[in-house]
């Protein structure tokens, strides 16, 4: 059964179930969703608590298995935690997961922890055990849209809001911005305004005072931003990943990828391939799947074209190579093919307005 995060409270005062799946890549709030369902299981008696790691090709599935079935020496309830970092429990592991499903009783709270997860391990037999077995909770990071609203929602729980209007919302733009991609710290310097300062209307003075440059950018994120048009957060997340040490060849591979995924789709178009099928079938799935659709219709062959060769010669320069018409430094080329990218894709096309890239040419 799947519940969403923000419906977890709600379900743990109805009930609680014998069996929790957490997934996802946010630390934050996986970890606050599964200190929800400890304190709701301590609520009802469980108070022994294990803990099994899955980590590497021999953990003993037996003992699990055992541990499950054993009677407890200090508690009538018990809470099992079984944590699987890489995802991918492989084949005894996933027999032992199905078998484990069968075994649960009203003595027994369990906590399955796992990663971020394809649709291909999704659809898998253990994992399909677990998810008809209890309760499956998907974690999502916090989209950078919605960050400033997420951000307003955790201060207000502390009793502490920014000022109304354009102001407010200047304060939470700043404060989205200093703690992009790090749910945690933003977590903790929503904490630390708790402790500076009483409840009630913050500046942005204080905050601006209190909240530390603690982002961390995503290549992921980064070529998301590029397909959304967004170019003043592009040349930021590029800033970041330089600064936190990010190979340019892996930025550069990451975009270019998209760049070649937008010709394979518009060519499958041109064939007959309907969007929806020739996206699934380059697998551009979620939230690249939207920004594929909008990018699409704006970018002509001859601008798909002129990425594809611009990609090339970047593709040598981030390597130590030179081209006498861009810049020797890889970072200033990898700005200058992704401004490309968000001129070519921009709406409505700015056919009088000297591209951005121009300025990166020296």
């Amino acid at each position: 059964m799947q519940v969403r995060l923000d419906q977890l409270g709600a379900h743990l005062q109805r009930e609680l179930r014998p069996l929790y799946t957490v997934y996802g890549d946010e630390p934050l709030l996986a970890q606050e969703a599964c200190d929800a369902i400890r304190a709701a299981a301590r609520a009802a008696g469980h108070t022994e608590r294990t803990v099994h790691t899955v980590a590497g090709a021999h953990f003993d599935w037996g003992e699990l298995l055992g541990a499950a079935q054993a009677l407890s020496l200090f508690a009538d309830k018990r809470l099992i935690e079984i944590r699987i970092p890489g995802g991918k429990p492989g084949k005894d592991g996933s027999e032992a997961l199905q078998r484990y499903c069968g075994t649960l009783g009203d003595d027994l709270v369990t906590i399955v922890v796992l990663p971020r997860l394809d649709r291909a391990t999704q659809s898998s037999a253990w994992f399909t055990a677990l998810d008809g077995a209890g309760v499956t909770l998907r974690v999502d990071p916090v989209e950078r849209k919605v960050l400033p609203q997420w951000i307003a929602q955790r201060l207000s729980s502390q009793g502490q809001r920014v000022q109304g209007g354009e102001a407010g919302q200047r304060t939470l733009a700043f404060f989205a911005d200093r703690v992009e991609g790090n749910l945690l710290a933003a977590h903790q310097e929503i904490q630390k305004l708790g402790l500076l300062y009483p409840a009630g209307e913050l500046s942005f003075e204080q905050v601006e005072a209190a909240v530390l440059n603690v982002a961390r950018y995503d290549v992921f994120k980064f070529t998301e931003a590029v397909l959304a048009g967004q170019t003043a957060r592009v040349l930021r997340m590029l800033d970041g990943l330089q600064a936190e040490g990010e190979a340019a060849v892996l930025v550069h591979w990451t975009l270019a990828e998209d760049i070649r995924a937008l010709k394979r789709v518009k060519d499958a178009m041109a064939a007959g391939r309907p969007l929806p099928i020739a996206l699934r079938e380059q697998r551009v799935w979620g939230v690249k799947e939207k920004l594929f659709e909008r990018a699409l219709p704006r970018v002509g062959d001859t601008s798909l074209l002129a990425l594809l060769d611009a990609a090339a010669i970047c593709d040598g320069l981030v390597k130590g190579l030179r081209h006498p018409d861009w810049p020797l430094d890889p970072w200033a080329a990898l700005r200058r093919l992704a401004l490309m990218v968000v001129d070519a894709t921009a709406t409505p096309p700015n056919a009088t307005a000297s591209p951005r890239w121009l300025a990166l040419r020296a």
